[in-house]
């Protein structure tokens, strides 16, 4: 079996400084926003979908980070290959508010704390997607001056 998901590293500019926007998912790992694409939605549309059903947060996408592959076993369907595509989000509107039915919460974190938190307590196959982020982002900021 395989599932197809979309989420995204969503950040913002506060106070002359990058926070990100991290969830504590059920199982008590720090991770990023994302969820399963539903039926005639773009990976853009699924990810942007997500992150506003998991976090109460608007974005906009900036651009495409990666795609991550990974398999895990499912109680009814076995072996799942599942793939998810991750995108860069800039925040738009809305006020943090956690899908309680999907995770335990959300909140935003100074990018450097992000990264530590991505390192410590998140999966691992999401430190390069961090870390492009982070990048992009910095090369962003870098352009505004």
């Amino acid at each position: 079996m395989r599932e197809v998901s979309a989420g995204g590293v969503v950040y913002r500019q506060r106070d002359r400084r990058t926070e990100i926007l991290m969830i504590e998912d059920r199982f008590g790992r720090w991770t990023l926003p994302k969820g399963k694409k539903e039926p005639g939605e773009t990976d853009e549309e699924t990810a942007l979908r997500e992150i506003e059903e998991e976090t109460g947060i608007k974005g906009r996408i900036e651009s495409r980070l990666q795609t991550v592959t990974y398999h895990y076993l499912h109680e009814l369907h076995g072996q799942v290959e599942k793939s998810v595509v991750y995108y860069l989000v800039q925040a738009l509107t809305g006020t943090e508010t956690p899908q309680l039915e999907e995770i335990n919460g959300v909140v935003w974190l100074p990018a450097e704390e992000a990264w530590q938190k991505q390192r410590e307590f998140g999966y691992d196959n999401n430190d390069e997607v961090m870390k492009l982020a982070l990048e992009q982002i910095r090369l962003r900021k870098g352009n505004e001056s």
